[in-house]
């Protein structure tokens, strides 16, 4: 099956060669060419612009930063894709966005005659790479049906959520749990340190219970060198908090303890760690003790 592919990044490049090594051929586009080197250089097709990708495809995946770069690549822009798809083609959004831009593509694709889901993953670089993330998805049962076998090329489990957005707002409730996970963790190990508890000692012990998120295990490495790479980029999970934010004020839900958090990344940005993985959030915590 030939397949559109829009968003080369850190999750969208390894997502798509995934799809490249059950067989699928691709049609690629990414605002720098650089990062799709790879998957051309394994059969991949280059198109110059999104409507391009759209011209030769049925089925198009999509994976960026935020609602304004999907806007631009979909809609907005000189060569967007959504009115070059053909009708009943089907659009797969798997950028994390609040559910209420969700929807409005939603309505915006059906203008069009053109199928669309919200199918946000959970994960980060690791899990993209082999095929082991979650997708929630929003959308109907039946273009739910046409893209499960293609979504389970990229991951180890699909759960369709509901309706449109609601793909969208699963992955607004799990980021948040995330984020404020990663702090609290960082906070009581800052705290642990000024106790002259070794973080060595501190995984060690809590790794066991049940107080610990269990994905914290797989960031040790990152606390005890000191390696903060990226898997997830802080600034995403600002992002993601953000939009968390914005998404409660529109249904009337309180996030007090979200938003505090939310300030704390946005502390961590300022000190210029941005670009590396969300648990460098770590080192804003553990240099306030000092």
């Amino acid at each position: 099956m030939k397949i559109g592919f829009i968003g080369l990044g850190i999750m969208g490049s390894r997502m798509a060669e995934n799809l490249r090594k059950k067989g699928h051929e691709l049609v690629v586009y990414n605002r720098t060419k650089d990062k799709a080197q790879e998957l051309l250089a394994n059969g991949a097709v280059w198109a110059d612009s999104p409507a391009e990708v759209a011209k030769h495809v049925n089925i198009l995946f999509t994976m960026l930063s935020k609602p304004d770069a999907i806007a631009e690549v979909a809609l907005l822009g000189k060569r967007s894709f959504l009115d070059k798809l053909l009708p009943n083609s089907l659009w797969v959004d798997c950028s994390s966005v609040n559910p209420s831009f969700s929807k409005l593509m939603a309505i915006e694709a059906k203008e069009r005659k053109v199928r669309f889901l919200d199918a946000p993953v959970a994960g980060s670089k690791g899990p993209a790479e082999q095929a082991q993330l979650l997708f929630f998805v929003g959308g109907d049962d039946a273009d739910v049906a046409v893209a499960k076998p293609l979504l389970e090329c990229m991951g180890k489990a699909v759960y369709h959520i509901g309706g449109h957005g609601m793909g969208s707002a699963m992955k607004m409730v799990n980021n948040i749990m995330l984020g404020q996970a990663m702090v609290a963790f960082s906070e009581a190990l800052a705290f642990g340190e000024s106790l002259g508890i070794t973080k060595q000692s501190m995984f060690d012990t809590l790794a066991s219970s049940p107080v610990m998120a269990p994905f914290l295990n797989f960031k040790r490495k990152k606390f005890e060198d000191g390696d903060f790479s990226v898997e997830f980029p802080l600034q995403w999970m600002h992002k993601d908090l953000h939009l968390a934010s914005e998404t409660a004020f529109e249904t009337g839900a309180a996030l007090p303890a979200a938003n505090v958090v939310k300030e704390i990344y946005a502390l961590a940005m300022k000190a210029g760690m941005a670009e590396q993985d969300f648990s460098a959030v770590y080192k804003v915590l553990s240099e306030s003790k000092q």
